[in-house]
């Protein structure tokens, strides 16, 4: 009896409850705090649905790094360490960008090529946010990962802070990611304070049809053009666009779907549980995360302004053409940002159907932030 009373005192002692009750006031609470988050963040990704595929594994991967006495941060040496060599050097984000490629239609962007300034206007978000993580006191490097977040595209958000400030990737991740589901709460009343009524109710009139020959001949290109003149870009660029191109080939039907279901499936698991597996106390819990929070809405909230901005420059331009709410979904959260604008648009005008128009500037984002991440890299890197 003594000996099983000793064996079962031992087991107590060496659990991971004894480890945070030894420890509570030297930082053990910040456990608990952090499993608290990490839960908090799965009810949102299964009760919310926000961007569940991404956030529940990475909310997961949050709850497993911080277990305590369990090893599965991405610096304790078990598993969620291996996988996170992924993150280190940049393999995830380029194959998802892959899979990305596959399953975008750029046929909009190429019948209407004007778009792609929409695109790139909206990336300004980025650079505002840059200048505000610096006036708050973050490194340029830092700024630069945190400024990526304006471009609402996940992965390049996470392969820039791999690159630029690895310390903030789980802070950024959370942002992105978290702000990304908000897109039809945070654009909508952005647009609208932009614009008039007369402006959302304009109807474009239909895009034209892209050639087979066009849609194969885009995807080269571009990688040969944003690759020559920027080449930190190359990596999600040409990733990108070998997804597309693989689409509209029509010749590997196999890779494409490979690519688009099983590889696409498996980096994302792969992805978030690595990337939620940095998120322990003494990289999350710090005044840094409150800084990245704030200016993950700036930058998502001055990238709508910037895109729906140059819309209205471009109503003017053209007559009354171009519906400046098209704008708004050039910060690349694709298709959500373009459902958005179909949204606002129909609530002026029920026969106005702006969605494959603002296909145009959200697939240019895409690229548009890739391109972002490529400077910002190339020149704080």
């Amino acid at each position: 009896m003594d000996k099983l009373l000793t064996t079962i005192s031992d087991i107590i002692g060496n659990s991971g409850f004894a480890e945070i009750a030894k420890n509570f006031l030297d930082g053990g609470w910040k456990t608990l705090v952090m499993i608290a988050i990490s839960c908090v963040l799965i009810y949102l990704a299964i009760v919310k649905k926000y961007e569940p595929l991404l956030l529940l594994p990475i909310a997961f991967g949050m709850l497993l790094a911080n277990l305590p006495l369990a090893g599965l941060s991405s610096d304790g040496g078990g598993l969620l360490s291996y996988l996170y060599y992924g993150v280190k050097y940049g393999i995830y984000p380029p194959l998802i960008f892959l899979g990305i490629g596959v399953m975008t239609d750029f046929g909009p962007l190429i019948a209407n090529p004007k778009s792609l300034l929409l695109g790139a206007a909206a990336q300004f978000g980025i650079f505002a946010a840059f200048i505000g993580a610096r006036l708050l006191g973050f490194t340029p490097a830092e700024a630069g990962a945190i400024g990526i977040i304006g471009g609402a595209d996940g992965p390049t958000a996470i392969y820039t802070a791999g690159k630029l400030a690895e310390d903030l990737l789980p802070s950024i991740a959370v942002a992105a990611y978290s702000y990304m589901a908000l897109v039809p709460v945070i654009q909508p009343p952005i647009m609208k304070a932009l614009t008039t009524k007369k402006e959302r109710a304009i109807k474009m009139t239909q895009l034209r049809e892209v050639s087979k020959r066009e849609k194969i001949l885009f995807p080269i290109i571009v990688t040969l053009l944003v690759s020559l003149l920027l080449p930190e870009a190359a990596t999600l660029v040409g990733m990108l666009m070998l997804g597309n191109l693989m689409r509209e080939s029509g010749v590997v039907d196999r890779l494409v779907k490979t690519a688009q279901n099983d590889m696409m499936n498996i980096i994302t698991i792969l992805l978030g549980l690595s990337v939620g597996s940095t998120a322990t106390a003494a990289r999350f819990l710090s005044t840094k995360t409150l800084g990245i929070m704030l200016m993950g809405i700036f930058a998502f909230a001055m990238g709508t302004a910037g895109g729906v901005l140059c819309g209205k420059l471009m109503c003017w331009l053209t007559k009354g053409k171009v519906n400046p709410l098209i704008g708004a979904a050039g910060v690349s959260a694709v298709p959500m940002a373009a459902r958005v604008a179909q949204k606002v648009g129909r609530e002026e005008n029920p026969d106005n159907y702006l969605l494959m128009h603002a296909m145009g500037p959200n697939v240019a984002g895409v690229i548009g932030s890739a391109v972002a991440a490529g400077i910002m890299i190339s020149m704080l890197g």
